[in-house]
């Protein structure tokens, strides 16, 4: 069913001459852990709000639309790099991806409000919106959304470019995390 309802989203698209990106009809999987491996446990915070509390909004794109700081625990043991995703699963057209940042140091175990990536020696890739590094939550008006902060830790750096997509960033954990932490914040306005 996911299939075809893919199938004619692109041809609407299509019908329309222009190129819809679906972030619902992502191809790629669940990152995962090496075979034999049972993913770990981080626990990731924020000063900025508690768990599963509201967003402030200078952390969306009603306010100065910049990343909120982020604290987790110590990565397990053989962690060559960390990645983390924001992302809202409650986007009408599916997962929508709101930040991706890869190939942070190991032995990062923060990110200070408004880091880019690049400052902590990593790379950003592209969100559903189309553009590199944090647009931060912005749901339909009147509806409250939820939006996790995933961090990874993976057991190798990530073989991808800056501005890679979320397919690509999926693919290119698969089978290499060895860690995951989430942080749920809530937005609406």
């Amino acid at each position: 069913m996911k299939t075809w309802l893919c199938v004619k989203m692109w041809l609407y698209g299509m019908s329309m001459t222009l190129l819809v990106s679906v972030p619902a009809c992502r191809s790629g999987g669940r990152p995962s852990a090496p075979p034999g491996v049972a993913v770990g446990s981080l626990s990731v915070t924020s000063k900025a709000f508690a768990p599963n509390g509201a967003i402030p909004v200078d952390y969306t794109c009603d306010g100065a639309d910049r990343s909120p700081p982020l604290t987790w625990s110590a990565p397990p043991a053989g962690t060559k790099a960390l990645a983390i995703q924001l992302d809202d699963p409650d986007a009408t057209s599916g997962d929508f991806t709101h930040w991706l940042a890869f190939n942070l140091a190991p032995g990062t175990m923060r990110l200070p409000e408004g880091v880019e990536s690049g400052a902590l020696g990593g790379e950003e890739g592209t969100n559903s919106f189309g553009r590199l590094g944090y647009s931060g939550p912005c749901p339909p008006r009147h509806e409250m959304h939820r939006y996790a902060f995933h961090v990874f830790a993976v057991d190798a750096p990530l073989t991808l470019h800056p501005g890679a997509s979320r397919d690509q960033f999926d693919d290119a954990m698969s089978q290499h995390v060895l860690a995951e932490g989430v942080l749920v914040g809530t937005f609406s306005h």
